[in-house]
């Protein structure tokens, strides 16, 4: 549909093109919440998990950073998890003012058997693009994210 914006063509450029982008990720974000990989899981509970699974205990301020959600909602994700014991809190013995999450052993079990799957999902929605526009689009959105600009560089 594109913008009804009517500024610069560098501007109408960019805000479509951001407008494509968050849509793009929001329609993949929605098939995979129902994916039957999720397990009931929200997107940010599956994040942890994955989180913790690949990276061991973390902070609650570490998963955050990685997952990109606030203290507030890793406060409420972290609790809905500890309810269905796939998740516990432990003080840190290097600083005990820190408070460590650690997987369960049932958190545990159940990321490692949803991940692959997970994956299998995942890949899918991305088979619309061939294996190079894939590399393409990686590199494009990992100089975006970095906020990189090639213009500035000199």
């Amino acid at each position: 549909m594109g913008t009804h914006f009517k500024g610069t063509q560098d501007q109408m450029i960019a805000l479509d093109t951001y407008i494509k982008l968050t849509r793009a990720s929001d329609s993949i974000q929605a098939r995979l919440s129902n994916a039957a990989s999720m397990q009931s899981l929200t997107i940010s509970q599956f994040g942890v998990l994955e989180a913790l699974m690949h990276l061991g205990p973390l902070s609650q301020n570490e998963l955050g950073t990685k997952i990109l959600k606030s203290n507030s909602n890793m406060t409420t994700v972290i609790d809905n998890l500890e309810k269905r014991n796939l998740v516990k809190r432990q003080r840190s013995i290097v600083d005990r003012r820190m408070i460590e999450v650690f997987l369960t052993p049932t958190g545990k079990d159940l990321i490692e058997g949803l991940f692959p799957h997970h994956v299998l999902a995942i890949q899918e929605q991305f088979s619309v693009l061939t294996t190079e526009e894939q590399i393409a689009l990686g590199d494009l959105l990992r100089k975006l994210g970095r906020g990189e600009n090639e213009q500035h560089k000199e």
